[in-house]
């Protein structure tokens, strides 16, 4: 690509010039899902995820104007006051301090709280106190979960309805839901709480994954309308061919939403430390990068997996091979059926090849 610009990378793409094949390195893409997955399937079963106290409930302080930040003296005050307790302490826009306990009583509460207010230097009356019951964390869990639920649910029906095909469907369930699997690794091996903020992240990214997927499952239909009617080239090669035309887009789409999120992450959450906006960031940055990474590699493949199993596709796809073979044996050269081979889009400007189209030989000269 040297002395190449990005625009002119992109319409030689589009056009077919210039090819990647996605979907023939479809093993490749699955194996690195797989690891992926499992290793973050592996990380959530032994870690798991750090439950904020909006769902597993306890008492919360939260101690303000502080001079000084250092956790360990959160931590030394509440055992000092509640033996025992393994508190969770996070700083809080700079100047604050955040304290979460399991649930205590009135008198532990009262004591607590002075032990802080001694420990920063504070007035009792900067130290606030709050209480999240088990029951209203269950209750948010399990909203939580319907949310998620519901989200899948409606997503596959919409795209079976929309592209009246149930594996196309299954392939793009399939892809976005490792999206939120590996998200979800990557949030639990960074240890940070889940509060709301993170499952609206986690929802956000679905509906954008969907998005990005929608888009390649789009061109895809619109490149394979007609495949069965040709034999220049497969299924598979005009799915490949459509994935080489959103790509720049898909890159450029990815790029534009994961800066503004690296903003909210690196400066408003890391360097201003701005609690929520971290529980938010995070879940969104990964999960945008992912979502773009298997809306290339992994749902579209997988769509050509799962459509290959389907008689007239597998028919097809052996007569485009078979016709291959009898032009290359009878020393025959045609620069589509090359083209068809690489899965570009040569063979398809005009897209509308007649049924058993023979291949253009070369005139003897």
């Amino acid at each position: 690509m040297a002395g190449m610009t990005f625009a002119q990378w992109g319409n030689d793409l589009y056009t077919g010039r210039r090819s990647y094949p996605v979907v023939a390195k479809r093993r490749t893409w699955f194996t690195i899902v797989a690891i992926f997955g499992l290793a973050s399937v592996a990380v959530l079963g032994i870690k798991g995820l750090t439950l904020g106290i909006d769902f597993r409930g306890g008492s919360e302080f939260t101690v303000e104007g502080v001079t000084t930040t250092q956790q360990d003296a959160a931590v030394t005050a509440v055992q000092s006051a509640v033996p025992g307790e393994e508190p969770r302490v996070a700083v809080v826009g700079g100047s604050a301090v955040r304290v979460q306990t399991t649930q205590l009583d009135a008198q532990e509460v009262e004591d607590v709280s002075l032990a802080l207010a001694e420990a920063y230097d504070v007035e009792r009356a900067d130290v606030a106190t709050s209480f999240v019951g088990p029951t209203w964390g269950a209750g948010v869990s399990m909203r939580a979960l319907w949310g998620v639920v519901v989200f899948v649910l409606a997503a596959a029906a919409f795209m079976a309805i929309y592209f009246r095909a149930w594996r196309m469907s299954v392939a793009a369930i399939v892809a976005m839901l490792s999206d939120l699997v590996i998200s979800a690794g990557v949030y639990a091996a960074v240890g940070w709480e889940v509060t709301p903020s993170t499952i609206i992240g986690f929802l956000t990214i679905l509906g954008f994954s969907l998005y990005d997927k929608m888009v390649v499952f789009d061109k895809v239909r619109e490149n394979t309308q007609d495949v069965l009617s040709q034999t220049r080239s497969t299924y598979g090669e005009r799915a490949n061919l459509a994935v080489n035309q959103t790509l720049v887009r898909s890159i450029n789409t990815s790029v534009v939403a994961l800066l503004p999120v690296a903003g909210i992450l690196f400066v408003g959450a890391l360097w201003l430390g701005a609690g929520t906006l971290r529980d938010l960031s995070l879940s969104l940055f990964v999960g945008i990068a992912v979502g773009a990474a298997s809306s290339i590699f992994l749902a579209t493949p997988l769509d050509v997996l799962l459509r290959g199993k389907e008689p007239k596709i597998a028919q097809h796809t052996a007569a485009v091979l078979a016709e291959r073979e009898r032009v290359a044996a009878e020393g025959g050269h045609d620069a589509e059926l090359a083209a068809a081979a690489a899965g570009t889009s040569q063979l398809i400007p005009g897209h509308h090849l007649g049924h058993g189209a023979q291949p253009r030989r070369k005139r003897a000269r």
